[in-house]
């Protein structure tokens, strides 16, 4: 990872984050079987692999996942998580040192973690745990502005996110930035639709299992009386939707 401090940002929130954060489309598993020759017999390796929620995707097709996650808290609750998977290795590594073996991996994925990486550090590394043809996966949920309940929710986190702008993914992870990290080679791209309901409860917990989200003081106080205020207003029979563009980046490194 880039510091010690970007692997420590969710040490406090876990709680949250193994409940509310969102999932990924299970249509990745048959994409990338028809683009990537995936296959339930290929060992992955989930880099930044977190409270599970990734890992779960390929533990169910059938796959070895090797999940490496430095923050003991995170990796923890995914042990937890996962305890019914026999074939999920927990790892205590970083994308930059996985402590992986040398051409051990078909195929190496990272949802929702790769802004986080030192991407001059990681490459190196990613070639050397991947075996020849390996696949390296990006993934992300980014949230969309596709209605009014979606455009007031981002206003809330650039008004009370401590370092909104600068952790966030879409701004750090665009085209530009994925294009030199595949380079010489070339990447593709496939974006997914995604949607997830919640109640006052399961919004509440998204949102503080964000890391740049206060979590004590009046800004708490401020953003908690905004955030009920908003799904008032938003929510139907109880409940509203967050819209998420799942972004799946990928492409070899040779």
């Amino acid at each position: 990872m880039k510091n010690s401090d970007s692997t420590q940002r969710f040490s406090n929130r876990v709680e949250n984050y193994v409940k509310y954060r969102p999932g990924y489309p299970s249509e990745i598993i048959n994409f990338l079987k028809t683009k990537c020759n995936l296959s339930d017999k290929n060992v992955i390796a989930d880099i930044g692999s977190g409270t599970g929620i990734s890992a779960k995707l390929f533990l169910n097709n059938g796959n070895k996942v090797y999940g490496v996650e430095p923050n003991n808290e995170m990796r923890n609750a995914a042990e937890n998580f996962l305890g019914e998977f026999p074939e999920f290795i927990s790892i205590n590594g970083t994308a930059e040192n996985t402590q992986l073996e040398n051409k051990s991996i078909d195929m190496i994925i990272s949802c929702q973690a790769f802004h986080w990486f030192d991407k001059d550090k990681c490459k190196p590394e990613f070639k050397r745990i991947l075996k020849k043809d390996g696949y390296v996966i990006l993934i992300w949920n980014e949230k969309t502005e596709s209605n009014d309940f979606m455009k007031t929710y981002y206003d809330l986190l650039k008004i009370y996110g401590t370092d909104y702008e600068k952790v966030n993914h879409s701004a750090n992870t665009d085209d530009k930035v994925i294009n030199k990290f595949y380079s010489p080679y070339n990447f593709n791209k496939k974006i997914f639709n995604y949607r997830q309901s919640l109640d006052y409860k399961g919004l509440e917990g998204r949102l503080l299992s964000s890391s740049y989200i206060p979590l004590e003081g009046e800004n708490f106080d401020n953003m908690i009386k905004d955030l009920k205020n908003m799904f008032r207003k938003f929510n139907v029979k109880g409940e509203v939707a967050l819209d998420y563009d799942t972004l799946v980046y990928y492409g070899k490194l040779k």
